[in-house]
C-alpha cells in the first residue's frame, strides 16, 4: 500500500484510519451498478439514492460495517421460471458501498417507484475544552533544588 505524504506527520496522531477509509473510498469509486445520487437535503443531512428497478425489498439489505454503509441487492429465484424475448431492465446481483464519516448516522431506508432513499444526519455536537490535571512522575522531588557542596583541593 503506498503511504500518503499527508498522513505522515507527526502532528496527525490516530489518523492512519483514514488512510484506509481514502483507500476504501477509491475502490468503491469503481462500481458502476447500481447507478445513484446523492443529494444533501439540509445542512447536516445527505440522501443516497439507489435506482434499483426491478428489486423488491426482500430483495435488498443495507447495513454499517466498520463505518463504510452497504447496499446489497440480490435478486429473488422467482425470475428462473419466466422466458424472456427481451431483457433489458438490468437485475444483476450488486453492492455498493459508500464510506462514511465519523458521527454519521443513518436515519431511515425506504422505497419508492423503483428508488431506494437512504438518509443520513451528522449531529451536531458542541466542541468540549477539557484540562488535563499534570501530576508528578513517580520518584521525582518537590522541585526545590538542592546542592551539594564538594571541597576540591
Amino acid at each position: 500500500m503506498s503511504r500518503n505524504i499527508a498522513f505522515n506527520s507527526p502532528f496527525l496522531l490516530g489518523f492512519e484510519h483514514l488512510e484506509q477509509m481514502l483507500d476504501r473510498a477509491a475502490k468503491a469509486s469503481a462500481e458502476g451498478y447500481p447507478p445513484y445520487n446523492i443529494e444533501q437535503t439540509a445542512e447536516n443531512k445527505l440522501r443516497i439514492t439507489l435506482a434499483v428497478a426491478g428489486f423488491s425489498m426482500d430483495d435488498l439489505s443495507v447495513t454499517v460495517e466498520d463505518n463504510q454503509l452497504v447496499v446489497r441487492g440480490r435478486p429473488s429465484e422467482d425470475d428462473k421460471e419466466r422466458i424472456y424475448v427481451h431483457r433489458g431492465i438490468g437485475k444483476r446481483q450488486f453492492q455498493r458501498s459508500f464510506v462514511l464519516a465519523e458521527g454519521i448516522e443513518i436515519q431511515s431506508a425506504t422505497m419508492d417507484n423503483g428508488l431506494l432513499h437512504i438518509d443520513l444526519e451528522r449531529p451536531i455536537h458542541e466542541p468540549e475544552v477539557r484540562t488535563i490535571k499534570i501530576d508528578k512522575a513517580s520518584g521525582q522531588t518537590d522541585g526545590n533544588a538542592k546542592t551539594i557542596d564538594v571541597e576540591s583541593e
